[in-house]
């Protein structure tokens, strides 16, 4: 554990971490799994589906662009806390734009809020996981990621009851709203990384402002993550060098592939198995609950199997997996197919994210840096993926559209070796655990 935190401050910290993680994933599942419903309420076609969830990606987009300087300036504490109010404001306006005003704008706006949240607290809850992988001194970053995946599995499960029942999608995500940002909220209150060691050793002395790497040169050190004295934080500097480093981008592009695989199940499963196999909006809710099931059983298990295997092996068994499964969703003659494809995708595409986040974070001097540029690089999948997509599925149509993933998938298997450490950046506990 950190120094001068108790044990008792420390399990805190971790199930503050975790329920952050899960109510981001909460949030996320719930308005995906009645995309359906909000598509047949503003009578959207494949193409405007797509411009809907441009609104989105494009907010998120913008918000992990600056995502690292935010977390160095306020902390991710504060981030979170204010990336919470943006989600859970923006679940209530798309569930009034959907089902009051029946307005494609108010709904737009709704999941520009979103993504607004979610491109913030991405970057922050991995900085604050990866602040308390370093106290504990394993990797549990695949288990972080697995409270987000079981908050999509709480979230589905919710959705397709609600879709069963016809709920209204108001009455549904305004909820849903009001739980993710008050757990956010309570869970920000414990969050540690913004005064953990490794963060105060960032702190320059008197008259300091750089040290010297021998692969990158000078560089200066980041004050306390929270700090606002600009004489002390050269965050412009440091995000321009991450931005500089091949290793960084290239983990962002094997992030991105499997980021767009992941994502394209979120926008696309439920109407892929409802359009191309035939199924009803609450089986097409069901079969994402299938995709998110077995992609949190995959995080959950992803630190036994990292630790045995290492990251290369495991990312390249991963990545083939995705793609296998992707492939016998698209192609599968009956639904049962169809739903035993997206259990591999899920499980395929479970530690691309998590992964990448922890490998990106592994120097806590660059970790808000260099996880907000591979989190920036990652969001051009999303960015791009719903336009492009829509685009194919009013040729093609939306399953088989779904075909031009697997490239990516396959990209990333391609750039697994880049997950390598380098021997000044394994992951070791700041002090021996008690």
């Amino acid at each position: 554990m950190t120094a001068g935190a108790t044990e008792a401050e420390t399990v805190r910290w971790r199930f503050s971490v975790l329920a952050a993680y899960a109510a981001s994933g909460l949030s996320a599942a719930s308005w995906v799994s009645r995309l359906p419903a909000i598509r047949n309420s503003l009578d959207l076609t494949p193409g405007t589906v797509g411009l809907l969830l441009v609104c989105l990606t494009a907010a998120s987009f913008s918000a992990v662009s600056v995502s690292g300087l935010v977390v160095l300036r306020l902390g991710s504490a504060r981030t979170a806390r204010i990336a919470g109010m943006l989600v859970g404001s923006g679940l209530v306006c798309l569930g009034v734009g959907t089902t009051v005003l029946s307005s494609f704008a108010v709904a737009a706006a709704g999941l520009a809020l979103i993504g607004l949240g979610a491109g913030s607290w991405n970057t922050a809850l991995n900085v604050e996981g990866a602040a308390l992988e370093r106290a504990l001194g394993r990797q549990i970053m695949p288990r972080l990621h697995g409270g987000f995946s079981l908050g999509t599995v709480a979230g589905a499960g919710l959705g397709a009851g609600a879709a069963a029942l016809q709920l209204p999608v108001a009455w549904h995500l305004g909820a849903v709203g009001v739980v993710v940002a008050s757990v956010v909220l309570f869970a920000s209150l414990s969050f540690r990384a913004d005064t953990s060691p490794a963060t105060r050793r960032m702190v320059a002395p008197r008259g300091i402002d750089t040290f010297d790497d021998p692969s990158t040169g000078p560089i200066p050190i980041v004050a306390a993550v929270g700090t606002t004295d600009a004489t002390a934080v050269d965050s412009k500097r440091l995000m321009a060098r991450a931005w500089r480093e091949p290793r960084t981008l290239l983990l962002g592009l094997l992030v991105l592939g499997l980021a767009l695989s992941e994502g394209v199940a979120g926008d696309w499963a439920a109407l892929a198995l409802a359009d191309g196999h035939g199924q009803s909006e609450a089986a097409g809710a069901a079969g994402y609950g299938i995709f998110v099931t077995f992609m949190t059983v995959g995080r959950l298990v992803g630190t036994t199997v990292l630790d045995r295997f290492g990251r290369v092996v495991v990312m390249r068994c991963c990545a083939a997996i995705a793609f296998a499964g992707l492939a016998v969703f698209v192609l599968a003659p009956s639904p049962g197919l169809a739903f035993a494809g997206l259990g591999l995708w899920g499980l395929g595409t479970s530690l691309g994210f998590p992964v990448g986040m922890s490998a990106a974070a592994d120097d806590p001097v660059r970790a808000a840096a260099r996880v907000s540029v591979v989190s920036t690089v990652a969001y051009c999948a999303f960015l791009g993926g719903p336009p492009l997509l829509g685009l194919l599925a009013e040729h093609f149509g939306i399953l088989h559209s779904l075909l031009a993933v697997l490239v990516f998938q396959a990209l990333s298997f391609a750039l697994a070796p880049v997950l390598r450490s380098r021997s000044a950046e394994t992951v070791r506990p700041q002090t021996p655990l008690g």
